[in-house]
């Protein structure tokens, strides 16, 4: 991995109408790097991702993808990166090789019924070429969606929550071929809210409602936000999940199947709150994890969207 970054952007903004949707948004994306995009659905993710790659033209900002300028040289950009978007949307009455041999007609590429068979073999298409895409399963599916992607070779990959839908059988598959691609040098920005996923991130960025909340190391971001967690076991979860969230110093308390995750900010208090909980259940101090700071910066982010705002734009 090189500190030299693939994306470098300041003050990306985009509105549609009065509503803006991704606000003075920052990224700084080191080569090679799988950096993981994080946030509840309507956050901004897609909107930036496509501003990124040259699809969408920000109201403000500036920076380069790729060394190209995102503002000046978005045709170039599109023709430099691969794209996974959320929807499946190769032909699904083409089969797997006829729509693969048709994205590197659109890319022009040289060589092109050699590059076709290397990408099936690749991704273990091959044994399914002549199957209609549109009778796949949606980790097939998946799978074409990534292969197209990387008919052109390109050293920078935008996957917009590309495993949504699918089993975990074929997440797990995903994002073995994720990490392969990153030791061959290729960078990764993926965006989900899987929290396995995110764990496997080299780099996260946390956005919610068009707004960068923090952004650093994966291991490191708990600590960043400064939390102190207690892990709790013990009978009637659900009554002691209530009078706990009455207690001062503690700011969040999620359940995690039979035991519950008591967080807060403030360590000493936490403590006070265990030591007077403790008869009749099990307490253990554990180090934060992903999915607390999550929940835990999602509580304090302000829903700048109102009831009405369509689905489409707020993406």
């Amino acid at each position: 991995m090189s500190d030299d970054p693939v994306i470098d952007v300041r003050g990306l903004t985009k509105r549609f109408g009065e509503r803006t949707v991704v606000d003075h948004f920052d990224i700084r994306v080191p080569r090679g790097a799988i950096y993981g995009f994080l946030g509840p659905n309507g956050s901004g993710k897609t909107t930036t991702i496509r501003m990124l790659c040259g699809l969408l033209t920000p109201d403000e900002g500036e920076g380069t993808c790729l060394g190209l300028d995102v503002r000046g040289e978005a045709a170039r950009i599109k023709e430099e990166v691969g794209y996974m978007t959320q929807k499946f949307s190769y032909y699904e009455d083409l089969t797997i090789r006829e729509n693969l041999d048709f994205v590197a007609r659109m890319y022009r590429l040289d060589r092109r019924r050699q590059r076709v068979d290397q990408a099936l073999a690749e991704l273990g298409l091959a044994d399914r070429s002549r199957q209609l895409a549109g009778s796949l399963s949606g980790g097939w599916k998946q799978r074409l969606a990534l292969a197209a992607c990387l008919l052109h070779e390109p050293k920078l990959l935008l996957l917009d929550e590309p495993t949504a839908g699918v089993d975990p059988k074929a997440r797990r598959d995903f994002w073995d071929e994720i990490r392969r691609l990153s030791a061959r040098g290729v960078t990764v920005l993926v965006s989900t809210h899987y929290m396995d996923e995110a764990v496997q991130c080299d780099f996260i960025t946390y956005i919610a409602y068009g707004k960068k909340l923090i952004d650093g190391r994966s291991s490191e971001i708990p600590a960043l936000v400064g939390l102190t967690t207690w892990r709790v076991e013990g009978p009637d979860l659900a009554g002691l999940e209530t009078r706990l969230k009455a207690e001062p110093g503690v700011e969040q308390v999620a359940r995690f199947g039979a035991v519950l995750h008591v967080s807060g900010t403030d360590a000493g208090k936490l403590e006070a709150v265990a030591a007077r909980y403790g008869e009749g259940y099990r307490w253990s101090l554990q180090v934060a994890g992903l999915e607390e700071a999550f929940i835990y910066l999602m509580a304090g982010a302000r829903d700048n969207f109102a009831a009405d705002t369509p689905p489409e734009i707020a993406a």
